[in-house]
């Protein structure tokens, strides 16, 4: 498998991963699990706001952020919203890119001023492991207050994706 094929389908495992755990935080409680749920959304706004960073630095384009989250918490449904979008932002990119975009290296600023290179398939990467470890934190704090948590593996991923993977001997 190539390296973006690989991507390909990690980019679809983190959209339905995404997905997964925002239809389970809707298990929290407004008023109960307050400071918790406020945590969780933080977390997941984080990767949403990284995430748009790194898609203008993949494409040479200024973003509009100077921190790694917003001063405001967004609610769960426009983050959704907002999460929704951007995953499907990186897919549609992952169907245009070339095999020497992606080992392209790119510089760049982070947010505290720091500079940066590294190659798109680099950044990609990045965002993948980035997310996957935000929403392990975002498990652990709904496992604190005993709500259903999303079943966030790739295998479980690929085989609702391709059930025929069951049937390889």
């Amino acid at each position: 498998m190539s390296s973006l094929a690989l991507l390909r389908t990690l980019f679809g495992y983190r959209a339905w991963a995404n997905a997964e755990l925002l239809e389970k935080m809707e298990g929290f409680d407004t008023e109960l699990h307050a400071q918790d749920r406020e945590a969780a959304l933080r977390l997941l706004n984080h990767t949403h706001v990284v995430d748009r960073i790194f898609a203008a630095h993949l494409v040479g384009a200024a973003h509009e952020f100077t921190s790694d989250n917003t001063a405001e918490t967004p609610s769960l449904e426009a983050l959704r919203g907002a999460l929704t979008t951007s995953d499907q932002w990186y897919r549609d990119y992952l169907e245009t890119v070339t095999p020497e975009e992606l080992a392209a290296h790119v510089p760049f600023v982070f947010t505290d001023g720091d500079k940066g290179c590294m190659s798109r398939e680099e950044m990609l990467t990045h965002l993948i492991v980035h997310s996957g470890y935000h929403r392990g934190e975002v498990g652990r704090i709904m496992s604190r207050r005993s709500l259903s948590l999303a079943w966030d593996t790739f295998a479980v991923y690929l085989h609702q994706t391709e059930p025929s993977r069951r049937f390889i001997a």
